[in-house]
Protein backbone atom coordinates (compact mmCIF):
# COMPACT_ATOMS: atom_id res chain seq x y z
CA UNK A 1 0.00 0.00 0.00
CA UNK A 2 2.96 2.13 0.78
CA UNK A 3 5.00 1.46 -2.38
CA UNK A 4 1.59 2.02 -4.20
CA UNK A 5 1.39 5.56 -2.81
CA UNK A 6 4.64 6.31 -3.60
CA UNK A 7 4.35 5.53 -6.48
CA UNK A 8 1.74 8.18 -7.24
CA UNK A 9 3.16 10.73 -5.49
CA UNK A 10 6.41 10.44 -7.84
CA UNK A 11 3.70 10.70 -10.95
CA UNK A 12 2.08 13.60 -9.49
CA UNK A 13 4.21 15.08 -7.10
CA UNK A 14 4.93 18.24 -9.19
CA UNK A 15 1.06 19.14 -9.78
CA UNK A 16 0.59 18.74 -5.85
CA UNK A 17 3.79 20.94 -5.48
CA UNK A 18 2.70 23.83 -7.64
CA UNK A 19 -0.97 23.29 -5.78
CA UNK A 20 0.82 24.33 -2.59
CA UNK A 21 2.27 26.81 -4.44
CA UNK A 22 -0.88 28.63 -5.27
CA UNK A 23 -2.55 27.99 -2.09
CA UNK A 24 1.10 29.59 0.02
CA UNK A 25 0.01 32.71 -2.61
CA UNK A 26 -3.67 33.38 -1.19
CA UNK A 27 -2.63 35.21 1.93
CA UNK A 28 -0.80 37.64 -0.35
CA UNK A 29 -4.69 38.34 -2.08
CA UNK A 30 -7.23 41.19 -0.89
CA UNK A 31 -9.11 39.92 2.51
CA UNK A 32 -12.17 39.52 -0.05
CA UNK A 33 -10.25 36.40 -1.54
CA UNK A 34 -9.28 35.64 1.83
CA UNK A 35 -13.09 35.06 3.19
CA UNK A 36 -13.73 33.15 -0.16
CA UNK A 37 -11.80 30.56 0.94
CA UNK A 38 -13.21 31.05 4.90
CA UNK A 39 -16.90 30.61 2.86
CA UNK A 40 -15.81 27.58 1.51
CA UNK A 41 -14.62 25.45 4.28
CA UNK A 42 -17.93 26.78 6.24
CA UNK A 43 -19.49 24.53 3.35
CA UNK A 44 -17.58 21.49 3.30
CA UNK A 45 -18.75 19.43 6.71
CA UNK A 46 -20.76 16.78 5.36
CA UNK A 47 -20.66 18.30 1.31
CA UNK A 48 -18.17 17.46 -1.45
CA UNK A 49 -15.50 19.92 -1.46
CA UNK A 50 -16.16 20.38 -5.13
CA UNK A 51 -20.02 21.15 -4.47
CA UNK A 52 -19.04 23.58 -1.98
CA UNK A 53 -16.42 25.20 -4.17
CA UNK A 54 -18.98 25.71 -6.98
CA UNK A 55 -21.41 27.23 -4.88
CA UNK A 56 -19.15 29.67 -2.71
CA UNK A 57 -17.93 30.85 -6.55
CA UNK A 58 -21.68 31.20 -7.59
CA UNK A 59 -22.50 33.38 -4.54
CA UNK A 60 -19.42 35.54 -5.54
CA UNK A 61 -20.34 35.78 -9.27
CA UNK A 62 -23.41 37.28 -8.04
CA UNK A 63 -21.65 39.55 -5.48
CA UNK A 64 -23.73 37.75 -2.50
CA UNK A 65 -20.83 36.58 -0.70
CA UNK A 66 -19.73 39.99 0.50
CA UNK A 67 -22.56 41.49 0.80
CA UNK A 68 -25.84 38.98 0.85
CA UNK A 69 -28.61 38.25 3.81
CA UNK A 70 -29.17 34.69 4.59
CA UNK A 71 -32.37 34.63 2.36
CA UNK A 72 -29.91 35.32 -0.32
CA UNK A 73 -27.67 33.56 -0.04
CA UNK A 74 -29.88 30.25 0.64
CA UNK A 75 -30.75 29.38 -2.54
CA UNK A 76 -27.40 29.39 -4.09
CA UNK A 77 -27.03 26.43 -1.30
CA UNK A 78 -29.25 24.03 -2.09
CA UNK A 79 -26.81 21.35 -3.01
CA UNK A 80 -25.23 22.01 0.57
CA UNK A 81 -26.42 19.94 3.43
CA UNK A 82 -27.78 21.72 6.38
CA UNK A 83 -27.93 25.16 3.60
CA UNK A 84 -30.16 26.84 5.68
CA UNK A 85 -27.43 27.32 8.58
CA UNK A 86 -24.52 27.27 6.50
CA UNK A 87 -26.20 30.83 5.26
CA UNK A 88 -26.69 31.90 8.37
CA UNK A 89 -22.72 31.01 9.19
CA UNK A 90 -21.52 32.73 6.21
CA UNK A 91 -23.21 36.19 7.35
CA UNK A 92 -21.98 35.72 11.14
CA UNK A 93 -18.66 34.91 10.42
CA UNK A 94 -18.64 37.69 7.98
CA UNK A 95 -19.71 40.19 10.87
CA UNK A 96 -16.70 38.92 12.83
CA UNK A 97 -14.35 40.66 10.07
CA UNK A 98 -16.16 44.11 9.06
CA UNK A 99 -14.19 46.96 11.01
CA UNK A 100 -15.63 50.63 10.16
CA UNK A 101 -17.54 49.01 7.31
CA UNK A 102 -14.55 47.35 5.65
CA UNK A 103 -13.85 43.48 5.88
CA UNK A 104 -10.86 42.99 7.51
CA UNK A 105 -9.10 39.36 7.94
CA UNK A 106 -5.34 39.51 7.48
CA UNK A 107 -4.90 41.54 10.44
CA UNK A 108 -6.69 38.50 12.37
CA UNK A 109 -4.45 36.03 11.22
CA UNK A 110 -1.05 37.58 11.47
CA UNK A 111 1.12 37.09 14.36
CA UNK A 112 0.31 33.63 15.00
CA UNK A 113 1.62 30.54 13.93
CA UNK A 114 0.11 27.57 12.62
CA UNK A 115 -1.35 25.85 15.53
CA UNK A 116 -2.64 29.11 17.50
CA UNK A 117 -4.21 29.82 14.15
CA UNK A 118 -6.13 26.72 14.10
CA UNK A 119 -6.94 27.50 17.95
CA UNK A 120 -8.32 30.88 17.09
CA UNK A 121 -9.92 30.04 14.30
CA UNK A 122 -11.90 26.72 16.31
CA UNK A 123 -12.97 29.39 18.82
CA UNK A 124 -14.55 32.28 17.26
CA UNK A 125 -15.57 31.10 13.80
CA UNK A 126 -18.85 29.48 14.15
CA UNK A 127 -18.91 25.94 12.06
CA UNK A 128 -14.91 25.46 12.40
CA UNK A 129 -13.89 22.41 13.94
CA UNK A 130 -10.46 21.21 14.13
CA UNK A 131 -11.13 19.83 10.32
CA UNK A 132 -12.17 23.06 9.07
CA UNK A 133 -9.82 25.33 10.52
CA UNK A 134 -6.89 23.47 9.51
CA UNK A 135 -8.36 22.80 5.69
CA UNK A 136 -8.68 26.68 5.78
CA UNK A 137 -5.39 27.50 7.02
CA UNK A 138 -3.53 25.12 4.17
CA UNK A 139 -5.72 26.62 1.79
CA UNK A 140 -4.08 29.92 2.70
CA UNK A 141 -0.79 28.87 2.64
CA UNK A 142 -0.04 29.04 6.28
CA UNK A 143 0.12 25.45 7.63
CA UNK A 144 3.79 24.80 7.30
CA UNK A 145 3.59 21.37 7.36
CA UNK A 146 2.04 21.16 10.59
CA UNK A 147 -2.09 19.70 10.17
CA UNK A 148 -4.01 17.28 9.56
CA UNK A 149 -7.34 17.72 7.41
CA UNK A 150 -8.77 14.72 8.74
CA UNK A 151 -11.80 14.17 7.04
CA UNK A 152 -13.61 10.93 5.65
CA UNK A 153 -10.73 10.25 2.99
CA UNK A 154 -8.31 10.92 4.37
CA UNK A 155 -9.24 8.72 7.84
CA UNK A 156 -9.96 6.05 5.50
CA UNK A 157 -6.94 5.72 3.85
CA UNK A 158 -4.58 6.21 6.99
CA UNK A 159 -6.45 2.93 8.26
CA UNK A 160 -5.68 1.09 4.94
CA UNK A 161 -1.62 2.24 5.30
CA UNK A 162 -1.82 1.25 8.87
CA UNK A 163 -1.47 4.85 10.40
CA UNK A 164 -4.42 4.20 12.18
CA UNK A 165 -6.20 1.27 13.60
CA UNK A 166 -9.89 1.98 13.12
CA UNK A 167 -11.85 4.94 11.85
CA UNK A 168 -12.89 6.61 14.66
CA UNK A 169 -16.58 7.13 15.71
CA UNK A 170 -16.20 10.63 17.05
CA UNK A 171 -13.48 13.35 16.35
CA UNK A 172 -12.29 15.03 20.25
CA UNK A 173 -10.03 17.51 19.94
CA UNK A 174 -7.80 14.81 21.99
CA UNK A 175 -8.63 12.42 19.27
CA UNK A 176 -7.24 14.35 15.95
CA UNK A 177 -4.39 15.44 17.79
CA UNK A 178 -3.18 11.96 18.71
CA UNK A 179 -4.52 10.81 14.57
CA UNK A 180 -2.52 14.79 13.76
CA UNK A 181 0.49 12.66 15.49
CA UNK A 182 0.84 9.78 14.06
CA UNK A 183 0.62 10.97 10.36
CA UNK A 184 3.02 13.29 11.20
CA UNK A 185 5.16 10.21 11.78
CA UNK A 186 4.29 8.52 8.64
CA UNK A 187 5.28 11.25 6.53
CA UNK A 188 8.61 11.66 8.21
CA UNK A 189 8.78 7.83 7.25
CA UNK A 190 7.97 8.15 4.16
CA UNK A 191 9.71 11.42 2.89
CA UNK A 192 6.84 13.17 1.68
CA UNK A 193 5.58 16.41 3.68
CA UNK A 194 2.12 17.05 5.34
CA UNK A 195 0.49 19.68 3.06
CA UNK A 196 1.90 16.99 0.05
CA UNK A 197 0.17 14.14 1.97
CA UNK A 198 -2.55 15.51 2.71
CA UNK A 199 -3.38 16.46 -1.20
CA UNK A 200 -2.23 12.91 -2.12
CA UNK A 201 -4.09 11.10 -0.42
CA UNK A 202 -6.89 12.90 -1.25
CA UNK A 203 -6.01 12.19 -4.86
CA UNK A 204 -5.55 9.01 -4.43
CA UNK A 205 -9.52 8.73 -3.14
CA UNK A 206 -10.58 10.81 -5.60
CA UNK A 207 -8.54 11.29 -8.37
CA UNK A 208 -8.48 15.11 -8.25
CA UNK A 209 -6.23 17.53 -7.03
CA UNK A 210 -8.47 19.90 -5.18
CA UNK A 211 -8.89 21.97 -2.27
Amino acid sequence: MTKELLEIYKNKKWEIRKRLDEFKSVINLSDEKLFVELAFCILTPQSKATTSWNAIQALDRNNLLLSGTEKEILPFLQAIRFGETKSKRIVTNRKLFIENGKLKIKDKLSNMDAHELRGWLVENIDGYGMKEASHFIRNVGLSDNKLAILDRHILRNLKELGVIDDMPKSLTKKKYLEIEEKMKGFSRKIGVMMDELDLLLFFKETGMIFK
